[in-house]
């Protein structure tokens, strides 16, 4: 092994424009705010009879996917990737929200059978 240190360079603007600061914070405030909706409606309007939760869970979901978005979107750097990565990652994802969404029918309609 050599002794000599190495030293890696990186050009300048090369990673850094794609996130700044100012970027940073603003994706960390709607992250935050979207989470105080999500715990207004889960302390507040349910449990207080201004929403049912059949309305209530499909607003969570929505909710969570804005925020799913802006955390792969950002954080991940997806948003600065090439486009057909980009595909490599959604289709799969939708498929198992798909999925997901077709199990929770499902569940749902065995439930009822059961009343």
């Amino acid at each position: 092994m050599s002794s000599e240190p190495t030293e890696v360079h990186h050009a300048e603007g090369e990673h850094g424009d794609t996130m700044t600061r100012k970027r940073i914070w603003k994706v960390f405030f709607i992250l935050l705010g979207i989470t105080c909706v999500e715990f207004f409606i889960a302390l507040y309007l349910v449990p207080n009879g201004h929403m049912a939760i059949k309305v209530a869970n499909p607003v969570y979901i929505v909710l969570t996917l804005f925020k799913a978005f802006y955390i792969v979107a950002f954080f991940m750097h997806l948003k600065f990737e090439k486009v057909g990565l980009v595909y490599a990652i959604l289709v799969p994802i939708l498929f198992i929200i798909g999925l997901i969404l077709v199990l929770t029918n499902e569940s749902h309609h065995w439930i009822t059978l059961r009343l």
